[in-house]
């Protein structure tokens, strides 16, 4: 299907919401991470379920335990609405966490399962459940995170048909 100027401009607009999303946790930048997120907005990282912004703050304090980290996104899916304010989207996400020291590294897969609202002019998440696909460690203690309050990477295989989105 042909996008419209209009509908790729908020394809990018929508992508560069997720990368925000990406560089405000890695960064321990509030600002830039809440940026990503309408105020009112929800997120379900399985740990935390609750409103986006209290998330981003939970973030800025869990994070510290890491020196570093890098959340990769891959294989962004979106499905704009037939409103033009509304869009559901599928992110693959590969996050590395690096210890202090020798301490090894942290590996997070999954997926982030959006939906987006377009205000004015601009595109932010107003729904995020982020989808558990696998943890591993290397060279130190294993991942602390209680992966198993996450939803699962199989609740939503398997349904033919399943709209993008949580």
């Amino acid at each position: 299907m042909p996008y419209t100027n209009e509908q790729l401009a908020d394809i990018q607009a929508i992508e560069d919401c997720a990368k925000r999303y990406c560089r405000g946790v890695d960064r321990l930048d509030p600002e830039v991470m809440k940026s990503a997120y309408w105020p009112d907005a929800t997120d379900d990282h399985g740990v935390f379920v609750g409103n986006a912004m209290e998330f981003v703050d939970m973030c800025m304090v869990s994070h510290l335990k890491w020196r570093g980290t890098m959340h990769c996104i891959f294989n962004h899916k979106i499905e704009l609405g037939d409103d033009g304010v509304s869009a559901t989207g599928e992110i693959y996400n590969v996050t590395y966490l690096f210890g202090e020291g020798d301490e090894g590294i942290d590996t997070w897969w999954g997926r982030y399962l959006d939906r987006y609202e377009k205000r004015g002019d601009e595109w932010r998440i107003a729904e995020r459940v982020c989808v558990h696909e696998g943890t591993q460690n290397r060279d130190g203690p294993a991942m602390e995170i209680d992966s198993p309050k996450f939803r699962q990477g199989d609740f939503d295989r398997g349904t033919p048909g399943r709209p993008i989105g949580p």
